[in-house]
């Protein structure tokens, strides 16, 4: 029997003569993932030669672990019976990094322990400070109720006596953290999406806000903006009609997703984006994950800064597990795209060379046509006005009528204060 590869998580010994080996695989797998699972008994091409146990094999193993490794953990250690030969499984899981064993530090890099450098472990130990489940939040009246509308969307139910703990938005000692913060209802962080009429910051067209709000429903926002900013190119020249877009807008959901999934939020800087005539910019802060090296970068492995968060995301159908969010920007438009220094990372998506970001935001202008002067004229003349009524006024279905006003609540032309049923609406 074979019990396949050495990995990141998966670390085989011939035998306990091998222990100190052993420890060090696990503090490696640890500072990397967080867990790890160690075999003696096992050669490292995965067949199985059995381990001799005698009465003080597992007490040997777990002092070694006790004595070795700092901060200490608790090993789960068992024995079981592959192929009539006996095998020792030890399971270790962890979140106080880093670990160091025998007073070194170790990182587990595919199925290697490799001893990492003095600023290789003061990033890990930066990175472990800056979790945002560990950090306590500033405001501790928190309420999320548009956390849980986006999972009563997806058609998942949150507890309320248990939702809390379950997505993490506690920390050990019980008090609201960072990740509760920027996924309340109210918050002191603000996402902006600028956008340049030259190539430079030197003129302004527009400047959209989205925070102060659950970060999520702020990056869907983003997202249906900048989507409406996406306009369609038609060539008729020739005998075929073609289409194209400002820029692919897969590639740019792909990086603002990884942007605001990766960013550290402990520096109290949200991600943004820049739209100039030539290219958009979507900043991040935060460098490359420890661990994470360039080349695994690119092939599009995954070493979330934000775990916590990224589960959330998972559930709630905002990213997939696949890691193909950097490869397919990649193969879009290369590597060159991407520009990463200690503190940013900054993904540069070309516009068209046809059209630029000036004729876009042109043409939303132009889009504020009869219908929508008489929408914000009815809206001037009765704040509390209701779709249908001011359907049934315009002439246009309630549909359209919906995804006018959106675009023009996009634009910050209009405002929606309080409730569907007893708010009123704001028109700049």
């Amino acid at each position: 029997m074979n019990l396949g590869m050495e990995t990141e998580l998966i670390e085989f010994k011939k035998s306990t003569g091998e222990l100190k080996e052993g420890i060090i695989s696990l503090a490696s797998m640890l500072n990397k993932n967080g867990r790890g699972v160690l075999y003696f008994g096992v050669r490292n091409d995965g067949e199985i030669v059995g381990q001799q146990i005698g009465d003080r094999t597992m007490r040997e193993i777990s002092q070694g672990i006790a004595n070795a490794m700092k901060p200490q953990v608790i090993p789960t250690i068992i024995m079981e019976l592959r192929e009539d030969k006996n095998v020792i499984k030890v399971m270790v899981e962890g979140d106080e990094r880093p670990y160091s064993a025998y007073g070194k530090y170790y990182m587990r890099l595919a199925d290697e322990d490799r001893e990492i450098s003095p600023r290789q472990l003061r990033g890990l130990m930066l990175s472990a400070s800056d979790s945002i489940v560990n950090i306590e939040s500033n405001n501790q009246e928190l309420t999320f109720n548009q956390l849980k509308t986006l999972y009563i969307g997806n058609n998942l139910t949150l507890r309320e006596n248990t939702f809390k703990q379950n997505l993490n938005l506690l920390t050990r000692d019980g008090t609201y953290n960072l990740m509760a913060g920027i996924l309340a209802d109210a918050n002191s962080y603000s996402i902006k999406v600028a956008v340049f009429s030259g190539a430079d910051k030197t003129n302004l067209i527009k400047r959209n806000e989205y925070g102060y709000k659950c970060m999520l429903v702020a990056v869907k926002q983003v997202l249906d903006y900048m989507e409406a900013l996406n306009d369609t190119l038609v060539d008729v020249e020739g005998s075929l009609r073609k289409e194209s877009r400002l820029f692919d807008f897969p590639c740019f959901r792909e990086a603002w997703l990884n942007a605001c999934l990766h960013n550290r939020w402990s520096r109290q800087t949200p991600p943004a984006v820049y739209m100039f005539n030539d290219r958009i910019e979507i900043i991040s802060v935060g460098g490359l994950p420890d661990g994470l090296t360039l080349e695994e970068f690119y092939e599009g492995k995954s070493k979330p800064v934000n775990l916590e968060l990224q589960q959330i995301m998972v559930q709630l159908d905002y990213i997939e597990q696949t890691g193909h969010g950097v490869p397919l920007i990649v193969s879009r438009y290369g590597r060159e795209v991407f520009d990463i220094s200690e503190n940013f990372i900054t993904v540069t998506i070309p516009l068209d060379h046809k059209r630029n970001v000036k004729d876009s935001i042109s043409k939303t202008a132009k889009a504020l046509d009869g219908s929508d002067a008489k929408i914000l004229e009815l809206m001037k003349e009765n704040s509390n006005i209701s779709v249908s009524e001011i359907s049934r006024r315009v002439g246009l279905g309630t549909t359209t009528v919906t995804k006018r006003i959106r675009r023009l609540k996009e634009e910050g032309i209009v405002e929606r204060k309080g409730s569907k049923k007893t708010g009123q609406w704001i028109v700049e």
